[in-house]
């Protein structure tokens, strides 16, 4: 069973972006502005790609589904992530609870896509660091 959990988002599902208007828009509770501690951001193609990092943050927003809409909005967002499943060699990304720090300080579990290992593994090497770990920041 997978446990109703926020979500964080940081990219292209965050406000004012191209896949919050496609999966997000008028299925949400709440949006809010929040951080993931101990993560970096890297440039993706066209998407970014958040890997563990400790002692650095990223910027992003927590976002709660609407009553009655988690369940398909989990799937969607699943499978726009390329996530199939805890361990799955084919994941782009996995999807793992971490700590969100809300823009009061309090802390609470969310949902986030962070990218695979092997994946990951290759940011560190030769990645493009966004800096200041915000994707709306980038440009």
């Amino acid at each position: 069973m997978t446990a109703e959990l926020p979500f964080f988002v940081y990219g292209t599902l965050r406000p004012g972006e191209v896949n919050h208007d496609l999966f997000l828009r008028g299925r949400t509770a709440a949006e809010e502005p929040a951080r993931l501690p101990d993560a970096l951001l890297y440039e993706g193609p066209g998407y970014p790609y958040a890997v563990q990092h400790p002692g650095s943050q990223i910027v992003g927003e927590l976002v709660t589904p609407a009553p009655g809409a988690y369940g398909v909005l989990l799937a969607e967002l699943d499978r726009l992530e390329e996530y199939h499943g805890p361990d799955r060699p084919r994941n782009v990304y996995d999807r793992v609870r971490r700590e969100a720090v809300r823009r009061d300080g309090t802390r609470t579990l969310a949902w986030v896509y962070l990218a695979a290992p092997l994946l990951a593994r290759r940011l560190r090497e030769t990645g493009t660091e966004i800096p200041g770990g915000d994707w709306l920041g980038r440009r």
